[in-house]
This record gives structure tokens, C-alpha cells and sequence, in this order.
């Protein structure tokens, strides 16, 4: 008789990111999903950013054509979710609330004391009956819908295919390459250094600052940001390794330092070489600031990690920083010349500001629809600005939230994504494994949430959906990477 065959357990996903390389890299059905979603996600900047109506339809397609594929996937298969929803159940729960809201919003069978006095009026003039709504426009309602739930469907499906380690990795790789490949085109398209545009991409006009193949470099900046924490937070995990494996001998850390940049961080370190010249030439003051603070936040989760000594962090901290002086040296010119010029502040949205908090308190718990501020707001302006101008965008993401949502489904909505940035932030403190990732997702949350103060690039398509590929990254490794210490 032959011995029985000894018995084998399914791998974790651990187990394939540290295995052989024929394992780790053999291909499944979700390497074929991740790689299509990638493809999707590369084109998302293409057309002026996905700001344009067409492109908000085929973003639609593309990204909750894939969830559902992978939804269909795991049923044949018999498989359950990688990660469950249970385990995000309560950010989860708010915003399936929030979305619902945003729904009923558009409905015409609402009673009437919530919908808005605007529809009386249209029906009085044309002297019929006019369906109304809560929503003052339910066009843009439909729209505004359409794209959060492109976006949550884009996170849904990044966080099942995050949970394994080395998918993760990938869909964070992706991130910093297409951001330092459509960086490299803003900088050719400027002439690099200042001399002079090479050209102009259709749709883009003519500017002296970087915008990529953005319609302004007010959202370029953010997009870039996102990309360039994560290169700098896989620059840092590469030192870190290495650097644990030294002696305490300096000449030996130098010799290590020079032998990782040419190595493990040498393509992090060139993609931030891209990224962060065209974020500077951008000139973008609250976008240059909010990545800043995002990189200050990043460092100093993984550096509260770092189970080498402090002193093993100093070297390459200050090899980083002489680097970042270096690139801010040679061009960052045109953003000092802006706030030497311009201030900090800029005093026209404060204005803005100000009328939309007043308009939120006139209907703060019904709101006027969600995605309505353009149709909202001209109805509370007044003389305080040139009336020629046309506002249809708060330049403050939270407050267009709260007008269109009210503030009890608004405050769930903006919720919804700080838990799971809560999660990211517990899963980069802890001693676990896969801490980097986490930290990446918090620094990148931190840039686009203190940069939705003062602008609207979360309501640019391209900048949410990589925003909710790193933040569904970082939340995956949070949860998922709990059986073995952070090496």
C-alpha cells in the first residue's frame, strides 16, 4: 500500500507574498481583474481628469462592470468575500444611509413639506402641476449619485483584491506610476523648467503652470500628492529594511544607503523625482501644503513602527530631505513667487464659504439635492463678489456635502470615509505586518481631506477613484494583516 499523501493546507495570503516567485506570481482570475482595474484606472486622468460628463458614464461601466464580475466570480466559485462587509459594517451602514438619502432626494411622491418651495413656484408660473422634489435639480442629483456610486464600487472591489498583501502592493504601485507617468507628460507639455509650452492638450488651455492632462492644476496637485506620499512611503520601507539588517557602524549605513537607492528604492525614488517637480510647478498653495502635512503624517506612523532604532532612521531621513531641498530649490520658484504674491488665503472663497453655510441653515435637514450647489447657490448670492463670475463649486467639498445632503445625512456621508481612515491610522500604529500600506492611505487622507477645505479635487473623478484605491488598500492590509509582527 502507498502511504497516504500528507495533508495540505489552502496558503494564506501571507504565505504567497513571502513564497517562491513561480507561486506569487502565478496568475488567477483576480490578477486578471486587478490588471483590468489598474487599466481602468490609468485612463481616469486621460480625459481632462474624467471631468466631463461622457467620461463619468464610461467610469460608471468600467468600474461597477468589474465589481460585479468579481461579485460573479466568488458565486461560481462557491468562495465568500475576502474581506466581508461586516468587517467595515458601521462606515459601511452610514453610507448606504447617506446614498439612500441622495435617492430619495430625487423622488416625486416625497411629501410636500420636504420638497423645495422652488417647485411651487415653477408650477404657479407655468400654471400646471410640476413634480417636485427635495432635490432643486434632479439632473444634477442623478449625476452627483452616479459618481459616488462609481467611486464606492472602484473601493469595494480595491479592498477584496487588497487583502492579499502582494495585490496591495500592486494596485499602490499602479498608483505611483501612473501619477509619475501623467506628472512626466505635464512636465514635457510645459517645456520642463520653465522654457516654455510645448504644447497644449486638447481641452486644457493655456497655462504657465503644470496640469497634466487636467483641466486646471488646482486638481493635477492632489492626483500628483496621492502619488508621490506613496513613493515616499515605499522609499521609506525600503531603508527601513535595509537598514535593519546594518551594524551600528556608520560607514556601514552609508554603504547601505548607497546600495538600497541604487536598488529597492531606486523606482520610488526616480517616480517622486517625477512627481514632485510637477506638483511644485504647479504653484498650488493649499494642495502643496495638504501634501506636505501628508507626508508629515506618513513619516511619522512609520517611523513610531520602526522596530530598528531611531538613530537607523536618521540618515535616511535626512538623505530624504536633502533630496526634497535639492528638487524645492530648483522649482519651487513659481509656488513662493504665489504666496509672496497672493497670500495664503484666498479671500473670494471665504465669501463663497460664508454664503453656503447660510444657505445649509435654511434647510439643514432636508439640504437641496445632492450635488446641486451650482443651481443652489445663486439663489444666496449677492454683491459682495463680481457677478459676472460663475460659482458652481463651493471650493470647500464639505460644505457642498452638508448643502446637498443636510447635515444629519451629510455628517453620515463624511463619517463613512473618517472611519475608515480611523482604520487605516490603528492598522499603521500597530506592530503587524503590512503597516506601510496603512500609513500610505492615512498620509494620502490627510492630503485630500485638509485640501478639501479650500478646493473641490475629491469632486474631480480621477483624484477620488485613485483616492479610493489607496484608501481600499490601506483599510484591506488594516484588517487582514494579523497573523505574524511587522518585519
Amino acid at each position: 500500500m502507498k502511504p497516504a499523501a500528507p495533508k495540505t493546507r489552502a496558503p494564506f495570503p501571507s504565505d504567497l507574498a513571502n513564497d517562491s516567485p513561480s507561486r506569487a506570481t502565478s496568475i488567477t482570475i483576480d490578477d486578471v481583474l486587478l490588471t483590468l482595474f489598474v487599466g481602468a484606472l490609468a485612463w481616469t486622468p486621460f480625459w481632462l481628469g474624467s471631468n466631463r460628463p461622457i467620461a463619468w458614464g464610461i467610469n460608471a461601466v468600467l468600474f461597477c462592470a468589474l465589481a460585479c464580475a468579481y461579485e460573479i466570480v466568488l458565486a461560481v466559485r462557491g468562495r465568500p468575500h475576502p474581506l466581508p462587509i461586516g468587517r467595515i459594517r458601521i462606515a459601511a451602514g452610514l453610507f448606504a444611509l447617506a446614498a439612500l438619502w441622495a435617492l430619495l432626494q430625487n423622488a416625486t411622491w416625497t411629501p410636500s413639506a420636504w420638497q423645495h418651495p422652488l417647485w411651487r413656484l415653477a408650477a404657479d408660473a407655468l400654471d400646471r402641476k410640476v413634480a417636485g422634489s427635495i432635490s432643486i435639480d434632479r439632473d444634477l442629483s442623478h449625476l452627483a449619485l452616479l459618481r459616488l456610486l462609481t467611486a464606492a464600487s472602484a473601493f469595494w472591489l480595491a479592498l477584496q483584491l487588497a487583502g492579499d498583501e502582494r495585490r496591495a502592493r500592486l494596485l499602490v504601485w499602479s498608483v505611483i506610476v501612473i501619477g509619475a507617468l501623467y506628472s512626466a507628460v505635464g512636465l514635457f507639455a510645459l517645456g520642463i523648467l520653465g522654457s516654455g509650452r510645448v504644447f497644449t492638450l486638447p481641452g486644457v488651455g493655456p497655462s504657465k503652470f503644470v496640469t497634466s492632462t487636467f483641466v486646471s492644476q488646482n486638481h493635477f496637485v492632489t492626483f500628483a500628492g496621492i502619488a508621490l506620499i506613496g513613493a515616499v512611503g515605499l522609499t521609506l520601507r525600503a531603508y527601513r529594511e535595509a537598514f535593519g539588517h546594518t551594524a551600528s557602524l556608520l560607514r556601514l549605513k552609508f554603504a547601505m544607503l548607497i546600495e538600497t537607492s541604487g536598488g529597492k528604492a531606486a523606482l520610488p525614488l526616480a517616480s517622486a523625482a517625477v512627481i514632485l517637480p510637477a506638483q511644485l510647478l504647479t504653484a498650488n498653495r493649499g494642495g502643496i501644503i495638504s501634501t506636505a502635512l501628508g507626508i508629515v503624517v506618513l513619516v511619522s506612523l512609520t517611523m513610531r513602527n520602526a522596530r530598528t532604532r531611531k538613530r537607523s532612521e536618521v540618515l535616511p531621513a535626512l538623505f530624504a530631505l536633502l533630496l526634497i531641498g535639492a528638487v524645492f530649490v530648483s522649482f519651487g520658484d513659481l509656488f513662493l513667487g504665489r504666496i509672496a504674491r497672493d497670500g495664503i488665503i484666498d479671500h473670494g472663497r471665504g465669501w463663497v464659504a460664508s454664503l453656503t453655510i447660510a444657505s445649509i441653515l435654511t434647510r439643514p435637514l432636508t439640504g437641496f439635492g445632492y450635488g446641486t450647489f451650482s443651481a443652489a447657490f445663486p439663489m444666496f448670492r449677492d454683491g459682495g463678489m463680481n457677478l459676472e463670475l460663475f460659482w458652481d463649486k463651493a471650493h470647500n467639498t464639505y460644505l457642498e456635502v452638508f448643502q446637498g445632503l443636510g447635515l444629519l445625512f451629510g455628517t453620515m456621508l463624511i463619517a463613512s470615509v473618517a472611519l475608515l481612515v480611523w482604520i487605516c491610522i490603528k492598522g499603521a500604529r500597530s506592530n503587524r505586518r503590512g503597516v506601510t500600506i496603512p500609513a500610505i492611505a492615512a498620509g494620502a487622507s490627510v492630503l485630500v481631506g485638509v485640501h478639501a477645505l479650500v478646493d473641490f479635487s475629491l469632486q474631480i473623478q480621477a483624484v477620488t477613484l485613485t483616492y479610493m484605491t489607496i484608501l481600499a488598500a490601506g483599510v484591506a492590509q488594516a484588517v487582514s494583516s494579523r497573523q505574524a509582527p511587522q518585519t
